[in-house]
């Protein structure tokens, strides 16, 4: 109850977003919601799952304005599809993009430094979160672009490490909920999944990055239970020097949501004990 009249304490006194600015890019676009002071200003780049767009990513998970209230950038990339239903190609998955090869680490290059280029941001200072499909995204160009990102954070979404292995180390996030009936926490087929896709074990994703992140990280758990809502989340953290490398929120008996956005009780499984948000950003600043 306390973490969450915090939230709302911070929301209400967070200062009102600037206009929305949408930037066309070779064909494909992005959003960008700005704090107060761009010069030197970190990013975020939050990409939206399978089948959604840069807007409703931004209206369901809410981050702008908290990203915004502590000094980020926050970046909606668009992915690519015939429609406003838009996906990414993480790999293994997910619809047109993977169906037709489309070069979305690339992609993400160049909006990474255009928006530096356009609105004078820090690009030495780059973080990457995502849902779904786009949480394998996320975690694909930190594994392949280990030295662009300070951080990164996936929720709901596994990284195909067959196709993209960990180059080197760099901290991650990891959100799921372990009744996941998309992307299952276990791996493998979901039966609720769109696609038929194989996907990576959450354990298999958090140990590939603990191996890149090396040797003497330390362990620590514990147990985030404040609503009475029928779910709780376990924290593991493996920590070296004092800063968390890993990080897995495991919200037992969760589904396929983003915790604390907007259609994350309507859609079942949704905890009121954690808010991405909050945690994805409490990471980030972990490693600013």
């Amino acid at each position: 109850m306390l973490r969450l009249a915090v939230a709302l304490l911070a929301l209400l006194c967070a200062p009102a977003l600037a206009e929305t600015q949408k930037v066309e890019l070779g064909g494909r676009s992005y959003l960008a919601d700005l704090p107060a002071q761009t010069e030197g200003a970190p990013m975020i780049l939050v990409l939206h799952g399978g089948g959604g767009n840069p807007a409703q990513i931004a209206r369901n998970s809410g981050f702008s304005r908290p990203a915004n209230a502590q000094g980020y950038a926050a970046i909606y990339p668009a992915g690519s599809g015939y429609t406003r239903l838009l996906t990414w190609n993480g790999g293994y998955c997910c619809g047109y993009a993977a169906r037709a090869g489309i070069d979305d680490i690339a992609f993400l290059d160049r909006v990474i430094a255009d928006a530096a280029r356009r609105f004078g941001l820090d690009p030495t200072h780059v973080y990457i979160t995502g849902m779904s499909n786009g949480a394998l995204l996320a975690e694909a160009y930190a594994a392949a672009r280990p030295r662009a990102v300070r951080a990164a954070a996936g929720v709901s979404g596994t990284l195909d490490l067959a196709s993209f292995p960990v180059r080197g180390s760099v901290p991650l996030l990891h959100i799921h909920g372990t009744a996941d009936t998309h992307v299952p926490f276990g791996g493998g087929r979901g039966s609720e999944s769109l696609t038929d896709t194989n996907f990576t074990a959450v354990n298999d994703v958090i140990a590939a990055f603990r191996r890149a992140n090396g040797p003497g990280l330390v362990e620590g758990t514990r147990v985030i239970d404040p609503a009475e809502d029928g779910l709780r989340t376990v924290e593991t953290t493996w920590s070296k020097g004092g800063r968390p490398h890993v990080r897995l929120l495991a919200v037992e008996g969760g589904g396929h949501v983003w915790p604390g956005g907007r259609r994350a009780a309507r859609q079942g499984g949704g905890t009121r004990d954690i808010s991405a948000n909050e945690e994805i950003l409490r990471f980030f600043s972990e490693h600013r």
